[in-house]
């Protein structure tokens, strides 16, 4: 679970961060802050959904600002996926989210 949420953060952030003709952004680039495996490997041992749902959301902003907003095609989509995401409860319930939010941040980079 904890490479589903860093690579949902890092999608998010290279969406909107990452500009064509320099480096890519890495799962080691000092934009990805709190967002790496080991802090949300962390917060799935202690269970805590809700410190999850704050990282991955501040990366989901991100990324929804930088394709316009809610009230664009891509950004309807993604604003939806986002909302599942933090309807999630338990840990358990994170996994379809989680698989559905990668799936689409990687097709509309």
């Amino acid at each position: 679970m904890e490479l589903l949420l860093e690579t949902v953060a890092l999608y998010s952030l290279k969406l909107a961060y990452e500009t064509e003709g320099h480096s890519p952004i890495l799962r080691d680039d000092p934009l990805m802050g709190g967002c790496d495996r080991e802090i949300f490997g962390l917060l799935v041992r202690k269970g805590d959904v809700r410190g999850i749902q704050v990282k991955v959301e501040r990366c989901l902003d991100l990324a929804l600002e930088s394709v316009g907003g809610a009230n664009t095609v891509l950004g309807r989509e993604l604003h939806r996926l986002a909302s599942e995401f933090s309807t999630v409860e338990t840990m358990e319930q994170l996994d379809t989210p989680l698989i559905a939010l990668t799936g689409y941040l990687k097709d509309i980079q």
